[in-house]
């Protein structure tokens, strides 16, 4: 566009015309919705496949035909055939993918509705003021829901691209006669009300949200259709059936739960059975626990607790199986070569012993410290420790002269110069020679 002040047709205003880059026809950028996919089928080229899909508000995705033969690329914002008038969305897929999609939903082509023609600027502000509407539209929805005595709660409310019909999303646990509902709205809003139901996992792909591994919900970023979600796929996994940790944002088990699955099913293929116990020469051995990808298994002489635990490949469960099926019992579950091995050291050690949980249990012991005297004892004035009785410090006399408390007491009351006043008296005064 001419103007970079104005926002670009091709993203319904989404960026300025100065942002964007080379690729769709509109703005140069293809669109980046949750929805979105690689069109693998991009090189081939289109020929008699006058189908487009067309991407709405979050999930609502369609199919239309481009009966017009209009030049349509992903990204263009189009305004298409519905019941009644017209709606905007964006093309978000072209060429011969989205006849295989078609295929993929059973969907008759005489059913489908056509594409108009591109949106014009007066068809995405009628657009842009429709959504602007949606939010305030909503409250006001669930506060007459509510003066209803309805069980019920609207998530969400999308506006048709122009204007004149609004499709009201709702959750409720049972079913609702929402007859009262809609004239009430109808009467308020002015627009043909539609009601359609969805569940907990559709309402969280729709709010959106940060899921515990730190990203964004899949069902809020790329994810297209709801797959349900069973605890035998937390089993398979052995994954602690803890329902805190297993429900996701919608309180429903979390769909992540099965995208691996199929892995953990392919390798559990090449174990052995669980089912199976292992008979020795001094014990019976029951399986305990396993791991799957190492194909290490653990067995125990117990069957519901953990006792005298043995680990062992899975090939050598398979020997002992054999074994037990031939009528033959070895000595002992672990073969001679796993016996022989040294045991590795584990490769984390723990230097500091900082994790101890029972670190914080230890109190440490205090330190006495030596009793202080009631009272302290007063030195007699000649500067002499006080002796006690029956105690006798005998003073060790230096060479040539009287004893060193003598002496040091004699020159304290001659005084001299720089010498202390002896007491109870003035200074001594120094002599003249």
């Amino acid at each position: 566009m001419a103007d970079k002040d104005k926002n670009c047709a091709g993203c319904a205003g989404g960026c300025s015309s100065e942002a964007c880059g080379k690729g769709c026809a509109g703005c140069g950028r293809e669109p980046r919705g949750k929805l979105t996919c690689y069109d693998w089928l991009g090189d081939i080229p289109a020929g008699e496949c006058d189908l487009v899909e067309v991407q709405f508000k979050n999930t609502r995705k369609g199919i239309y035909r481009n009966s017009t033969h209009l030049d349509l690329a992903i990204g263009d914002m189009v305004a298409v055939e519905a019941a009644p008038g017209h709606d905007i969305g964006q093309v978000t897929l072209t060429g011969p993918l989205v006849r295989l999609r078609l295929r993929r939903r059973a969907k008759n082509e005489g059913e489908i509705k056509r594409v108009f023609r591109k949106a014009k600027a007066a068809d995405l502000e009628k657009y842009r003021e429709a959504r602007a509407r949606e939010h305030e539209t909503m409250i006001r929805a669930r506060r007459i829901a509510e003066k209803i005595g309805l069980n019920m709660k609207i998530g969400d409310v999308e506006f048709q691209g122009d204007g004149n019909k609004a499709i009201f999303y709702y959750i409720a646990d049972e079913r609702v006669d929402f007859r009262q509902l809609i004239k009430v709205l109808a009467e308020t809003f002015k627009v043909r009300i539609e009601m359609k139901q969805i569940g907990a996992r559709q309402e969280a792909g729709r709010i959106g949200g940060i899921g515990p591994c730190g990203r964004p919900l899949c069902c809020s970023s790329w994810m297209t259709n709801f797959v349900s979600v069973a605890t035998g796929a937390a089993r398979y996994q052995d994954i602690s059936l803890n329902p805190q940790k297993l429900a996701g944002q919608c309180a429903k088990l979390k769909c992540c739960l099965n995208f691996e699955v199929d892995a953990y099913v392919e390798a559990v293929k090449s174990l052995p059975s669980k089912e199976i116990r292992l008979e020795t020469a001094d014990a019976t051995y029951f399986h305990f626990k396993t791991d799957i990808f190492r194909r290490l298994i653990t067995y125990s002489t117990d069957k519901r607790m953990a006792v005298n635990l043995v680990t062992i490949d899975a090939d050598r469960a398979f020997e002992v199986i054999a074994l037990n099926k031939a009528g033959e019992k070895p000595l002992t579950l672990a073969s001679e070569a796993d016996q022989s091995k040294p045991k590795e050291a584990a490769a984390y050690g723990d230097l500091l012993g900082q994790d101890d949980l029972t670190r914080f249990d230890k109190k440490k012991k205090k330190k006495r410290k030596p009793q202080k005297a009631a009272g302290r004892e007063q030195k007699p004035a000649d500067g002499r420790q006080p002796q006690q009785e029956g105690a006798r410090q005998p003073q060790q006399p230096r060479e040539g002269g009287a004893p060193a408390g003598e002496r040091k007491r004699r020159s304290r009351n001659r005084g001299g110069r720089g010498g202390r006043p002896a007491e109870g008296g003035a200074p001594a005064q120094p002599k003249n020679d």
